[in-house]
């Protein structure tokens, strides 16, 4: 019995080897837990390119949007793939924010972290024709009547894009934060609903807005950075240049199934780590305005445990952590 048993190991082990030694042996499957065109589907498209033209990777790279649940469609479909190291999933702070607000029963914990890539940063933006021309004048009307003003964004109710305003609101003395009106769009509608009026202010990231920037359709009013970014956005003022002391960083990064194998774990960091030196990866950082914030697995995985214990102090603030 006891032979079999050690026989058993080390076919186990032999047969570990031999996928370390030959992963990745067949298509990869990157997703995207949101719409085309949105800070995920952006990121994860981007990698993928990098990867490939840098020759990093060389089987081929499926890129699939799966949105629904402001991220919870996707964080559900992971846990179909269990020990799969062939599925991966680009995630950021609405990752945290769901699972505080009770929206799903899945976390953080429930997949595997690999590497932390960019910091990008949220921004808040206006139709051209509105009579907002502030950030400070959105704020001074909540103060009057916090149903004045109607805010969208991409992500979930209670999640990042509203989050980061009511962090912004709180900052600036607006009150009766619950009372603020948020509209959760899918990726694709939130700027048809910014220019038909259908809502007064959109919340959302600096990607987002950029593009309707440059066709003169919008105002960007403030963003949520320590300091100024570079090229189209140059001009825009932070929330601290503008008197409202709060900030909001959304990391990006990509994370594997749960209990993917280490073999994998330890491919995509080494991995991640040569793509993040690439030229190619400083171009795009560079288009995007994003801040390079590389961070390898563990210390990924304890950077989030620290922001989820940040992220729920201001959602009891806020009335809407739903946790025990």
């Amino acid at each position: 019995m006891k032979v079999k048993i050690v026989l058993l190991i080390v076919s186990a082990l032999f047969v570990a080897t031999i996928f370390a030694e030959t992963y990745p042996a067949k298509p990869l499957n990157f997703i995207a837990p949101g719409g085309p065109g949105g800070g995920w589907d952006t990121t994860i498209r981007v990698v993928a390119q990098v990867l490939k033209e840098t020759g990093l990777v060389t089987q081929p790279i499926v890129v699939t949007n799966m949105p629904g649940g402001g991220g919870g469609v996707g964080l559900a479909h992971m846990q179909t793939k269990k020990n799969d190291p062939y599925t991966i999933i680009v995630f950021s702070p609405p990752l945290l924010l769901i699972n505080l607000t009770g929206q799903t029963q899945y976390s953080f914990k429930d997949l595997t972290p690999l590497a932390m890539l960019i910091h990008d940063y949220g921004a808040f933006a206006v139709s051209k024709k509105s009579k907002y021309n502030s950030i400070t004048e959105i704020m001074e009307a909540l103060k009057k009547d916090p149903k004045s003003v109607r805010v969208g964004g991409i992500s979930a109710f209670g999640s990042m894009d509203h989050i980061q305003f009511l962090i912004a609101a709180k900052a600036a003395g607006v009150t009766n934060l619950k009372d603020i009106t948020y509209v959760s769009f899918q990726e694709g509608e939130h700027l048809a609903a910014l220019l038909g009026g259908h809502i007064d202010v959109l919340s959302t990231g600096l990607a987002e807005v950029t593009t309707a920037l440059q066709t003169g359709t919008i105002k960007v009013l403030a963003i949520t950075s320590p300091q100024r970014v570079s090229g189209l956005l140059a001009n825009v003022p932070t929330l601290k240049e503008e008197g409202i002391d709060a900030e909001f960083v959304n990391w990006r990064g990509l994370f594997g199934p749960p209990e993917m194998p280490d073999y994998a774990v330890e491919y995509w960091i080494n991995t991640l780590s040569k793509m993040v030196q690439t030229i190619e990866w400083e171009r795009v950082v560079a288009k995007y305005n994003w801040t390079k914030a590389f961070m390898p697995g563990e210390e990924f995985m304890s950077y989030l445990e620290k922001v989820n214990e940040e992220y729920k102090t201001v959602l009891k603030e806020l009335g809407l952590y739903k946790g025990e």
